[in-house]
């Protein structure tokens, strides 16, 4: 992931950061110059963003990091995607969409969704509600 340099990347991350009532702070503009910069949707693991970060002029922490993507995620500016119990994603597409999990190279990737049907969920018990369903389809290359 590369640092769109741009005037006009940086006013569209200030202004995805403003759209969700964020305030645009240095770290929380370097990080989404890189998420939304570009104006292209991305899944990032909070490591892969770190290391596209360190890339840049603007040095920011790890925990700086997790702690921004679960700001971004409280602000509905991110969804975060698990694959299993150990890893997460985050994706810039926020609206509900299947996703394909390649396990050979630990890649997340959206999923066609036009021919998906989730039907006959289970109620949910008394007291809660059903507030999403994530569909991740998990991949191999194919052997032969």
């Amino acid at each position: 992931m590369q640092a769109p340099s741009t005037d006009a990347a940086r006013r569209r991350a200030a202004d995805w950061l403003q759209g969700a009532g964020l305030r645009p702070t240095r770290q929380r503009l370097t990080l989404a110059t890189l998420l939304v910069g570009d104006g292209q949707n991305r899944h990032v693991t909070a490591e892969s963003l770190h290391e596209a970060a360190a890339a840049g002029p603007t040095a920011v922490s790890l925990a700086t990091v997790y702690n921004t993507l679960r700001a971004f995620c409280d602000a509905g500016l991110v969804n975060e995607v698990t694959v299993d119990g150990s890893r997460s994603y985050f994706d810039t597409r926020t609206d509900d969409h299947p996703h394909f999990y390649w396990e050979d190279d630990s890649r997340l990737t959206d999923a066609p969704a036009e021919n998906l049907q989730i039907v006959g969920l289970p109620e949910a018990p008394e007291g809660a509600e059903i507030s999403k369903v994530d569909v991740v389809i998990r991949l191999r290359r194919a052997k032969g």
